[in-house]
């Protein structure tokens, strides 16, 4: 009465991304092997990754050159703006503008009675600096706070590199077109 043992595997090695394949089982008896083809299964496709979640430092490191704030005189014609456009600016989620304003004393956007945020554009000014912070000079948030607390000149000092990158980028720009 013994019965020979089988034990069935799958062979994924064919199957490929964005394909539809036959998959093959095979059949184990007792040390043979016999291969049966099963109907055709279409394999799912990978699903992309999510734009949900957090960017990794990476990513976050890449961007960090790519902020959008208007120069000064385009920044200061408007009183307000609000946390969308600000937001769009930094290339951010609008949750991490509050969150951040939750965590640093120097941002104090203003609020209408039904609760949303619109910067002044010194509020702006002081999120390029935080932004600076925490996403180029990878500064923790614990560390950007304390920073901002021990310099009281680091408006002053970030303005002058602010400049000085001015004026590299020029340099570099003439330097291309000679």
């Amino acid at each position: 009465m013994s019965k020979p043992l089988t034990q069935i595997t799958f062979e994924f090695d064919a199957v490929h991304e964005k394909e539809t394949a036959a998959i093959e089982p095979v059949i184990v008896v007792a040390g043979e092997e016999k291969k049966e083809k099963l109907e055709s299964v279409a394999v799912a496709d990978k699903k992309p990754r999510s734009p949900r979640g957090r960017r990794s430092l990476k990513e976050a490191g890449l961007t960090a050159d790519m902020v959008n704030v208007p120069p000064d005189e385009e920044l200061f014609k408007k009183q307000y703006y609000a946390i969308g456009e600000v937001a769009g600016m930094f290339r951010e989620n609008q949750s991490l503008i509050r969150y951040w304003e939750t965590e640093f004393d120097i941002l104090q956007p203003r609020k209408n009675r039904k609760g949303d945020r619109f910067f002044r554009p010194v509020d702006i000014k002081n999120l390029v600096m935080i932004y600076d912070l925490l996403r180029r000079r990878k500064f923790t948030i614990e560390g950007a706070k304390d920073y901002l607390k021990k310099n009281k000149n680091a408006e002053e000092k970030f303005a002058m590199i602010q400049s000085l990158e001015k004026i590299k980028g020029f340099f570099l720009e003439l330097k291309a077109s000679l």
